[in-house]
């Protein structure tokens, strides 16, 4: 009997597992574990009380925020920008690797399933950015768009708040450069080439992988690798400078695509080319080994050991200068790769300064400037 009972644990453990898998289809991350900033950690089981009914599929939520300032600054020498704007936190892409995802802890949320089924929105993001920009003492820089997550991510479709930004940027001459995976960014492309004709845009599209069944469990609500590359193409072609970025590169499971991919985006007309090694901050090297144990259980100890060996043997190093591209002879190995392949495809090794001398403070409707 006790065998049977044993038996009969496990087949609902595995029944639960199959039903919680079925309900986060089409999300990226495989758990929720609790925020690090909460007071207790809670963990999931199955009690064998678990009815189909009582697991409906994570759907997602979208939070109004009314945030008091849009222009986030930074002063860390691994950027080439010192102010960024996010309309959105939070992310629906579900890219397993986001490094933003331990974020979502400061609002007490999960950085698993929350940080992709509970998201914030900031409708008054294009206020907020024309009082800041109308600002006496602004001067202007380039501003970063979608550094954490994505500003074309699936809700922008109704929200529109980055669209809303890029009308005020384009009223002000002000430049900006846009990091995203998503082909809804050929939604703008009007404004885009508009901006583009002035010297103020620049677009980096992620290509993470060519191999569709790999991007959609690691992305799996991102626009697929043949999409990202049509999008390369539309915004060349229209005059945007694109930049394709493979970020992150994974050991032992994209790495070997380098080559490959920098020439399919070289020939969509990419012009410059750029890659960083995965990072993996907080809670998030958790995640990722959870992912890999579901996704590629035999890659997982290769994976993290490359990992470690670039990372001074650890999973994760911050410090500034290395994080981005790691240490020793396995990061070194990338660097080369990507820099040969660059130049033998014919990429840019430079790239031209966006325009600042044109920013100008329009003259607001009824004429008169603002005093303050």
């Amino acid at each position: 009997m006790a065998g049977t009972n044993g038996g009969n644990r496990g087949d609902r453990r595995l029944a639960a597992s199959a039903e919680a898998a079925q309900r986060r289809r089409g999300r990226g991350a495989t758990a929720n574990p609790t925020g690090r900033f909460e007071p207790a950690r809670r963990e999931a089981f199955a009690d064998g009380w678990d009815r189909e009914e009582e697991l409906p599929p994570l759907r997602t939520e979208v939070t109004i925020e009314r945030a008091r300032t849009i222009i986030t600054r930074n002063d860390s020498p691994d950027l080439g920008f010192d102010r960024s704007i996010n309309p959105y936190r939070g992310c629906e892409h579900g890219c397993i690797y986001c490094f933003a995802r331990p974020n979502h802890a400061y609002a007490g949320l999960s950085p698993g399933l929350d940080f992709e089924t509970k998201l914030f929105a900031k409708p008054n993001a294009a206020d907020l950015l024309t009082r800041e920009l109308s600002g006496r003492g602004y001067r202007p820089r380039v501003i970063a768009l979608g550094t954490a997550t994505d500003p074309y991510q699936p809700i922008e479709r109704r929200h529109r708040i980055t669209r809303a930004v890029l009308e005020v940027l384009d009223r002000f001459n002000h430049p900006v450069g846009i990091v995203t995976k998503s082909d809804l960014v050929l939604r703008d492309l009007d404004l885009l080439g508009a901006m583009a004709a002035r010297g103020l845009v620049r677009v980096a599209v992620s290509v993470t992988t060519l191999d569709p069944v790999l991007a959609r469990r690691m992305e799996p609500r991102a626009p697929r690798p043949e999409k990202r590359l049509a999008a390369i193409r539309a915004l060349a072609e229209a005059g945007v400078p694109v930049m394709v970025l493979m970020a992150p590169v994974i050991p032992g499971l994209n790495d070997h695509e380098i080559e490959t991919l920098l020439a399919r985006a070289r020939e969509a007309g990419a012009t410059e080319a750029g890659s960083v090694l995965l990072r993996l901050p907080h809670e998030l090297a958790d995640l990722v080994r959870d992912w890999f144990a579901e996704h590629y259980p035999d890659r997982a100890a290769r994976t993290f050991a490359l990992l470690a060996e670039a990372r001074g043997g650890q999973v994760y190093d911050a410090t500034f200068g290395r994080r981005f591209t790691g240490t020793g002879p396995y990061a070194a190995l990338l660097a080369d790769r990507v820099r040969r392949a660059a130049r033998r495809l014919g990429y840019g090794e430079g790239r031209a300064p966006l325009r600042t001398d044109l920013f100008a403070v329009p003259v607001p409707e009824g004429g008169q400037y603002r005093l303050l």
